[in-house]
């Protein structure tokens, strides 16, 4: 057994399996995301939850703003899933769970609380979660098992 490389992994992990995790997380979210746009476009009642969030955070227009965010979420997931455009998609549904996180899942949250306990509970917000995935992914890029890093190199763009 090497034990400096496993020394080593232990403590820098491996740059030769970071791409695999970059392609999981990536196409998860894509997939959560497009799914979760998808049930809200295109299946029936499947808008009338999050008309209903968008009314009692007293959000302007929120019959247009629950297609708008749906839209995003379906599109900019099936983008993400396949890796074109991702810094794009990614800032977009970034923006999106920024947004839901200031307007509902903050409101969620227990009165009270100790600012430590606080943190750990937003910190447990799976849009908070999100978020930190989007800001790792955007800074990362796409991977090289996307059609973004095809791309570019097709265009020869480095």
């Amino acid at each position: 057994m090497d034990w400096k490389r496993l020394v080593q992994f232990a403590l820098q992990g491996s740059s030769d399996l970071e791409q695999y995790a970059i392609l999981l997380v990536r196409v998860s979210l894509g997939l959560f995301f497009a799914i979760s746009g998808a049930n809200k476009l295109f299946v029936a009642g499947g808008m009338k939850a999050i008309y209903e969030t968008l009314v009692k955070a007293k959000v302007p227009f929120p019959h247009q703003t629950a297609y708008f965010v749906s839209g995003v979420e379906f599109i900019c997931g099936s983008l993400l899933t396949v890796g074109f455009l991702s810094s794009l998609a990614g800032v977009a549904l970034l923006i999106d769970m920024t947004v839901a996180t200031l307007t509902n899942a903050l409101s969620t949250m227990p009165k009270g609380l100790s600012p430590v306990n606080w943190l750990d509970d937003f910190l447990y917000l799976p849009e908070v979660l999100y978020v930190l995935f989007f800001i790792w992914l955007i800074c990362s890029g796409p991977g090289k098992f996307s059609v973004d890093y095809w791309l570019a190199g097709k265009l020869d763009v480095s």
